[in-house]
This record gives structure tokens, C-alpha cells and sequence, in this order.
């Protein structure tokens, strides 16, 4: 059962500033009776964490110096949601599962498949009249543009919710690992390519990159 039609799901305006703020950030998914993305519901945060290891490679002889950093694997991209639990919308069914009122599922070991969550910044009026670059798609709204992203193949790995005597509301506490994370215009694999840079190449970006690559041992051009 999908709850997203009652007036705690009206739309308000949001201020128009430079700085990002966190009422134009729109977190979707596709419910357990739905088809389409739609908002996962009221969420009092949304956290985005990655991260990766760097080792240093040094030679004998040379002194305490780094010949060069090398970039291990990255870990696995981390969500943390933490949402109001409504009685006919629980974390469960918002993420597709059919849980609370729609079904069986109470748990993390009953998901036999993952889901997807789309992000979607959409822009203030300042930042749009700007060049926007292609990346940037429509918001849902049409009224402005918004900077999507697609995290692919979600896995829910922590879910939380409590009970005190001392508060009313009960918030649910969600973390999720994330397969993958495109921006959901591009084709898939363009990354890899020379057509379209990731930036910072000294060989082919007009600005950027570092002088060791570019410019050998010597001191930069300032």
C-alpha cells in the first residue's frame, strides 16, 4: 500500500540560494506497489559515504620520498536513511518488499533481490540561469533542472527503528550497500573511453591535472 497521497506529502517552496540546501535534495524509489520512482517519504536525513585506500609506493635508496600513490578498489558506496514510520509505509515497502500491510516481510533475511534509488538535486533558480551542462536533466517538477543520480543495485544491510516512553514519533534507521552509482544520462562504460574525460588529464583537459604527469619531476608554472 503506498501512502504518499495525504497532506504530509504536499509540496512546499524552497529558498533559492547558491549554497545547496537539503529541501531540494529528492531521494526516490520504486514501492512494493508501484512501478515508477516515487519519494521514499518523510526522511529527516540522507547520507552519502565512500571510500577507498591509497598506497605509497617508495624505493630503496631514494630517501623518505613517494615515488608514486597508487589507488586501491573502492569499498562499496554506503546509504544511511533515517525516515518517520508510517503505518501504512514502512522502510521495507518503500524499497519494494512486501512488508507491514502489503506482506510477510519483518526482515532483512527475507530480501531476495535488491532495488534501485534515484537522487535528485534539483537546482536553484540562481544556479539554473546558468550553462548547465549536460549531466543536468529536467526536474520532476519541470520547473527547474536537477542533477540526477542512480544508485544501482541496492542491498538494505542495517535496519532500526525504536520505541521510547519519553517520544511520540518513531523514526526508522536504514543502511543500505550500493552495487553501483551512475548519472543515469550517460551510456554505460563512457567513462572508459577517451571521448569523454573524467578530468584531470594533463594530456587531453585544457586546465587540470597534475604537473608530475604533465610535466615531468620539474617545479609547476605559476
Amino acid at each position: 500500500m503506498q501512502d504518499n497521497d495525504s497532506y504530509i506529502y504536499r509540496k512546499g517552496t524552497t529558498p533559492n540560494t547558491r549554497v545547496v540546501v537539503s529541501q531540494k535534495n529528492k531521494i526516490y524509489s520504486v514501492s512494493y506497489d508501484n512501478s515508477t520512482f516515487s519519494q521514499v517519504g518523510v526522511m529527516s536525513s540522507f547520507s552519502v559515504s565512500e571510500s577507498r585506500s591509497v598506497e605509497a609506493v617508495r624505493g630503496i635508496g631514494y630517501g623518505d620520498q613517494v615515488a608514486e600513490l597508487v589507488p586501491g578498489v573502492t569499498d562499496p558506496i554506503s546509504l544511511s536513511i533515517e525516515r518517520q514510520l508510517l503505518y501504512l509505509a514502512n522502510a521495507h515497502q518503500r524499497f519494494g518488499y512486501a512488508g507491514g500491510v502489503d506482506g510477510l516481510v519483518r526482515s532483512l533475511k527475507h530480501h531476495q533481490w535488491p532495488f534501485d534509488i534515484k537522487q535528485e538535486l534539483v537546482f536553484s533558480r540562481i544556479a539554473t540561469q546558468a550553462n548547465v551542462p549536460k549531466q543536468v536533466s529536467p526536474a520532476s517538477d519541470g520547473a527547474n533542472e536537477a542533477l540526477l543520480t542512480f544508485f544501482e543495485a541496492c542491498w538494505l544491510n542495517d535496519y532500526s527503528y525504536d520505541f521510547a516512553a519519553d517520544g511520540a514519533m518513531v523514526a526508522e534507521s536504514v543502511s543500505a550497500m550500493v552495487s553501483d552509482i551512475i548519472d543515469g544520462t550517460s551510456t554505460y562504460g563512457s567513462l572508459s573511453s577517451d571521448s569523454e574525460s573524467t578530468g584531470n588529464n594533463p594530456f587531453s583537459d585544457s586546465t587540470g591535472g597534475s604537473f608530475r604527469f604533465g610535466s615531468g619531476t620539474g617545479s609547476p608554472t605559476i
